[in-house]
């Protein structure tokens, strides 16, 4: 065994001896936490650099009570929203001499609930989290019990507490005037399972009342796994179901993307045949064809938010005023929406088709046979 391996770690009393000074200077020059003349920081600083020292985390934990961690759990980084929330808390965090120590959920109640157990047991200083359902968290509800400082993001919140989110309800609702603007009555709902997700259930409230204050039907529902690779079959039966459907309102842009891959496999045009609107407004959805229309959201912004939020309990500082929810979103028009067919044959900016050649005509007889 080599004398390298048998070298003990360097210690401040080390850092002292060799700076011929004491503890406490070392101590104040290396945390630029007091007073120390020029030539004595310059002493303690190349003894330091000399001896290879940096101080333990572990026994600054100790001493401060504190890890200058912060448990950031979200579903997924598949989503780009998430992944550009996450990055806009890590970076204010880290700014602030915070680190982050990321969990994805995966939709998955249950391992929520573990995941942030095992982050409190890590002793992290306070949490920025999506949460499955709010209301009924087990995670979240441990969390509060012990007085951790938390913020939520994009999750609903209670009166009690904060969550930096888009305002889902009049968000959705907005998406049933860009529907009714384009002539579209009968609709669809696609949506991850409302039991994973209190942001998917927010939203088909809101678009349902939208709906009805349009004069629409109900909206048609269709609950799937964030997993699920069939799809294109659960479309096909929903389709079958409602046979007068001409429109899809997916609860986030990936399954807008999914559902528009989809349609196609099945042999539907979009718009031509169904029109599909998104929510989240992530970049890809400008760089497909047909472009996606979506509600746009600012997911660093809102990561930004909560970790500031977090700050401020743990700094005993004001928190941050959370923005106007009118501002949190807006529509983005694109491709994937159009008049449905028989809407724009009538329409007088439509080219002029002949009898024969008129495909709207066969439009709904043909969808019913594709989709047998």
């Amino acid at each position: 065994m080599g004398r390298e391996s048998l070298r003990q770690t360097v210690t401040i009393k080390d850092v002292a001896l060799r700076a011929g000074c004491g503890v406490a200077t070392v101590s104040r020059v290396l945390n630029n936490s007091g007073s120390a003349s020029v030539d004595m920081q310059q002493r303690v600083q190349a003894a330091a650099d000399m001896l290879g020292f940096e101080f333990s985390e572990v026994g600054r934990s100790l001493q401060s009570n504190t890890t200058r961690t912060i448990g950031c759990v979200v579903p997924s980084l598949a989503n780009p929203v998430y992944a550009d929330a996450v990055q806009g808390a890590q970076e204010y965090f880290q700014a602030a001499g915070y680190q982050t120590l990321l969990v994805c959920t995966n939709y998955d109640p249950d391992f929520e609930t573990q995941a942030i157990r095992t982050l409190t047991a890590k002793q992290v200083d306070g949490f920025v989290l999506t949460v499955s359902d709010s209301i009924f968290s087990e995670g979240l509800k441990s969390i509060k019990s012990r007085g951790i400082p938390h913020c939520l993001l994009f999750s609903m919140a209670s009166d009690d507490e904060q969550s930096w989110s888009v305002d889902d309800l009049s968000a959705a609702s907005r998406v049933s005037d860009a529907f009714v603007e384009k002539g579209h009555i009968d609709v669809g709902f696609l949506a991850l399972k409302f039991k994973s997700s209190d942001r998917a259930r927010q939203r088909y409230q809101g678009f349902m009342q939208g709906c009805y204050r349009n004069g629409m039907k109900k909206p048609a529902l269709l609950e799937i796994n964030e997993d699920s690779q069939e799809l294109t079959g659960f479309l096909k039966d929903f389709l079958q179901k409602n046979p007068t459907l001409t429109g899809i309102f997916a609860s986030n842009d990936f399954l807008a993307l999914a559902t528009i891959r989809s349609a196609r496999a099945l042999g539907l045009n979009v718009p031509g045949d169904l029109s599909i609107v998104g929510f989240d407004g992530i970049e890809v959805g400008t760089m497909v064809e047909p472009s996606l229309a979506t509600i746009v959201t600012d997911p660093k912004t809102m990561g930004r938010g909560a970790a500031r939020t977090v700050l401020s309990v743990i700094n005993g500082t004001s928190a941050p005023v959370l923005p106007d929810p009118k501002l949190t979103f807006s529509f983005r028009a694109g491709g994937s929406l159009a008049f449905p067919a028989a809407e724009r044959a009538d329409d007088e900016k439509a080219a002029t088709l002949s009898p024969s050649n008129n495909p709207t005509n066969k439009n709904d007889k043909i969808q019913q046979e594709r989709l047998k």
